[in-house]
């Protein structure tokens, strides 16, 4: 059977990439995918832009099932639209998709139902903003409420930085549309985790845990960006800390969704900060897999990932268990020069190498020149490699990073310190 993979990056790679491990599946389209898909095996880019256009393609080729990667198609409708055409996909639809695309939906909806989250306010008018901040004091959080691709969020140390983010967005509209309006909430203390699910509407699935590193530099300096590297599993969520995070967070957003005429069906995300006494709080919400969680978590899954997604779009999750590999697996993100604020393209990448079992490179900003790799976006390439603890997979991983080279290679080099420091 034909599959239909819709996105570009990383994540779109990996889920491309295991899809076609199934013995079922005859071949995968990724759309519009990058240089790695276009040389994998058993899957074929696609030039299609619109939704519209790919709902008539998935008629055309009698797709049996498509997959949702990034989360502009979701908060664009492409569920509800696939639906309409009786099409097969994976993905929560609009409603449900305003969870991630409106920082400040997702803050209300928390609040309605109960889930842990920090004190918020929301505004649009920048004197207002200005004044909230200075009440609350730093460090503090600034968010732009709309989608702006993992750059929306700015940890304010001091009163100064806060101030600049706000007019940053709300005055000179550095982040479009999407930071038209601004929340602004308290800054929370503890480790960072993200805690995947498969939901079918009323059955969840939890995946294999994860932790990303968000900003650019080492030691968790600098700029953040949509994340630089991530590995799984992630010790600071104990079987107590699991457990919580069910019951406290993920049950509560499926049965709010439900109360609120919604059936959820997709990835859900919860980026969470996990305090001294295992008490988990969300940060935020994405309605699919993170990238770069989605390379190290689907290089441990040994489960057919199409039939577990079958089971999910026919409510049947509750059927079915996830097998993973005992090994750990992290990535290590190589970023384009430039990158996050404007990354340079064009550049050739070398030094790739052919894929083995235990290390696999997934392209995410890259595309083919005369059917060479060049760059073609910020976060180029997620070096990502198993062992059998982080640290060997770390070890794995940077052994071919090293080999791997383009100009302006962006990497951090302390992937997994929190994970290796913790033992």
């Amino acid at each position: 059977m034909k599959l239909l993979v819709i996105g570009s990056g990383g994540r779109e790679h990996a889920i491309a990439w295991r899809l076609a491990q199934s013995p079922r599946v005859q071949k995968v389209f990724v759309a519009p995918g990058n240089g790695g898909t276009a040389l994998e095996p058993g899957l074929e880019n696609l030039k299609l832009d619109s939704i519209e256009d790919l709902a008539d393609f998935a008629l055309k080729e009698q797709v049996h099932l498509t997959v949702v990667g990034p989360e502009a198609p979701l908060a664009a409708g492409v569920v509800d639209l696939f639906h309409s055409r009786g099409l097969r996909i994976f993905g929560p639809n609009r409603a449900c998709a305003r969870l991630e695309s409106s920082k400040e939906f997702a803050k209300a909806f928390m609040q309605r139902h109960g889930i842990p989250t920090a004190a918020f306010a929301c505004f649009t008018e920048p004197q207002a903003a200005h004044a909230y901040v200075d009440a609350r004091g730093a460090p503090i959080v600034i968010k732009a409420d709309g989608l702006a691709a993992g750059k929306g969020v700015v940890v304010a140390a001091n009163l100064q930085e806060a101030h600049d983010a706000i007019d940053r967005m709300l005055v000179g509209h550095l982040m479009g549309d999407a930071g038209n309006r601004v929340v602004i909430e308290d800054c929370l203390e503890g480790e960072e985790a993200s805690f995947i699910v498969m939901c079918d509407g009323e059955h969840v699935l939890t995946l294999a845990t994860s932790q990303d590193h968000k900003r650019l530099l080492d030691g968790d300096r600098g700029p953040n960006t949509g994340g630089m590297g991530a590995y799984s599993p992630a010790p600071v969520v104990t079987p107590k800390v699991h457990a919580r995070v069910v019951r406290e967070v993920i049950q509560p957003v499926m049965a709010g969704m439900a109360a609120e005429g919604h059936r959820y069906c997709g990835f859900l995300y919860a980026g969470l900060m996990i305090d001294r006494t295992g008490a988990p709080r969300v940060l935020e919400f994405n309605c699919r897999l993170g990238d770069p969680e989605a390379q190290p978590i689907l290089m441990r899954l040994k489960s057919d990932l199409y039939d577990l997604m079958e089971h999910a779009v026919e409510c049947g999750l509750d059927a079915v268990e996830a097998v993973w590999d005992r090994r750990a697996a992290l990535g290590v993100v190589l970023a384009a020069a430039g990158y996050p604020e404007s990354p340079r393209k064009g550049d050739p990448i070398e030094g790739l190498p052919a894929p083995v079992e235990d290390v696999r490179v997934f392209h995410a900003g890259s595309t083919l020149a005369n059917g060479k790799p060049v760059t073609s976006g910020g976060r180029v390439l997620c070096v990502t490699a198993l062992g059998d603890s982080v640290k060997m997979a770390r070890d794995r991983a940077y052994h071919v990073v090293d080999a791997i080279h383009f100009e302006g290679m962006q990497c951090r080099r302390d992937i997994g310190h929190r994970a290796i420091e913790a033992r």
